[in-house]
C-alpha cells in the first residue's frame, strides 16, 4: 500500500490531479465565506423588497419571508460550512434558499447549456477566423494588410466584452435600427415548442447571434495576434526552409508545415480560454437578457441565494482548473516534440 501510494505520488498526473482538486476545494471554501460578507441576506432582500412594494409592516414581511426560506440568519458558520461540504462529498449541491425545494443542480442543468452553447460557437468562430488571419499577417508581414489587421486585432483584444456588447446594442439596435433589442430576449421564442425542428433552430441561433458575436469580436484579435506570432516562429524553421528547397508549392507547405505546426500552441490555449470565458459570461448574459448561467448567477446575487451562487461558482471553477489540467495533459499528445515524462 505505501509502495503504491509512493508511485502514485511520483506520477505526474497523478499530481496534477490532487492539485485540480485542492484548488477547487480552496477557492469553494473561499467562496463560501465571501458571498456570506456580502451586504444584506435572502431575507433582508426580500423584507425590503415587501416593504417597498406592498407597504406592509416589517414584522408581517419577515413573517412571511421567514416561512417560505430555506435559511436562518442564526445558524453558525461552521455548522454551515461543514453541513455544505458534506453535501458537497455527495455530489449534491443543496437547494436554492430563495426558491424551497428547488435543487441547484437542476438549475444549473438548465442554465449551463445555453452558456456552453454562445461560448463554444463564438470561440470556435474566432479561433478559425483567428488562425487563417494570423497566418495572412505572418506571411503578408510588413505589408500595409499585415498593419491594418494587427492595428484592428490590437484594439478588439484591448476593450473589454461588455464594451462590444453595448456598442452593438446602442449602435447597431437603436442607432441603426438593425434589430429589435427586446425580440432577441430570452434563448428561444416562448411561444416554439422545443424540440429538433427548424423553426425551433432557427430561434436558438437568432437569440444567442448578439452573445455570439460579442464573443467572437472580444477574442478575434487575441487569436489574430498569437497565430501571427507563432506562424513567424515557425516561418524561420530549418524544416520549412528544406521545404522550399525541395521545390514545394506554397499551399503544401502552409498546410502540411507551416500551418499545423504554428496552430498547435493554440489548441492548448483555446482549451484554456473555454474555462475563463465561461465566467465572464455574467455581464455579457445580463446585457441581451441571454439566459444562461451568467444570468442565472446575477439572479442569484440580486437576491442573496448563496447556495445557488456556490453552486455555479463551483461549476465555473471546475471548468476552469480542468480546462487548464486538461491542456496540460494533451499539450504532449497534440505535440510530439513535447512529451510530459511521468517521472518529473
Amino acid at each position: 500500500m505505501v509502495d503504491l501510494l509512493q508511485k502514485a505520488a511520483k506520477n505526474y498526473t497523478v499530481r496534477v490531479f490532487v492539485q485540480a482538486i485542492l484548488t477547487i476545494w480552496a477557492v469553494a471554501t473561499l467562496t463560501f465565506l465571501l458571498v456570506r460578507e456580502m451586504p444584506g441576506n435572502p431575507i433582508d432582500v426580500l423584507i425590503e423588497q415587501i416593504l417597498t412594494q406592498e407597504g406592509v409592516s416589517y414584522q408581517e414581511a419577515y413573517d412571511r419571508v421567514a416561512a417560505s426560506f430555506n435559511f436562518d440568519p442564526d445558524a453558525s458558520l461552521l455548522d454551515l460550512y461543514l453541513s455544505w461540504l458534506g453535501d458537497l462529498l455527495r455530489f449534491d449541491l443543496g437547494t436554492s434558499i430563495t426558491s424551497p425545494g428547488t435543487a441547484v443542480i437542476d438549475e444549473i442543468a438548465r442554465f449551463l447549456p445555453w452558456t456552453v452553447f454562445a461560448v463554444g460557437m463564438g470561440l470556435l468562430i474566432s479561433f478559425v477566423l483567428g488562425i487563417i488571419l494570423g497566418m495572412t499577417m505572418a506571411y503578408y508581414r510588413d505589408s500595409f494588410l499585415d498593419h491594418s489587421l494587427s492595428l484592428l486585432s490590437s484594439f478588439m483584444t484591448g476593450v473589454p466584452n461588455y464594451i462590444w456588447g453595448l456598442l452593438i446594442i446602442i449602435v447597431l439596435g437603436i442607432q441603426l435600427d438593425l434589430f429589435n433589442v427586446g425580440e432577441l430576449r430570452g434563448t428561444y421564442d416562448i411561444s416554439l415548442t422545443p424540440g429538433l425542428n427548424a423553426a425551433f433552430v432557427l430561434s436558438v441561433f437568432k437569440h444567442a447571434a448578439l452573445p455570439i458575436t460579442t464573443y467572437v469580436i472580444a477574442t478575434l484579435g487575441g487569436w489574430m495576434l498569437n497565430m501571427k506570432s507563432s506562424t513567424m516562429g515557425v516561418l524561420n524553421e530549418d524544416y520549412v526552409n528544406v521545404a522550399e528547397a525541395r521545390g514545394l508549392t506554397d499551399k503544401r507547405i502552409i498546410s502540411a508545415y507551416v500551418g499545423r505546426n504554428a496552430a498547435l500552441p493554440l489548441f492548448t490555449q483555446l482549451t484554456i480560454a473555454v474555462g475563463f470565458v465561461l465566467g465572464s459570461g455574467v455581464v455579457i448574459e445580463e446585457i441581451f437578457v441571454y439566459w444562461g448561467i451568467g444570468h442565472y448567477l446575477f439572479q442569484s446575487i440580486t437576491v442573496r441565494d448563496y447556495t445557488s451562487m456556490q453552486g455555479v461558482f463551483l461549476i465555473l471553477t471546475m471548468a476552469v482548473v480542468f480546462s487548464n489540467l486538461f491542456a496540460d495533459l494533451t499539450y504532449g499528445l497534440l505535440d510530439p516534440r513535447v512529451r510530459i515524462s511521468g517521472d518529473k
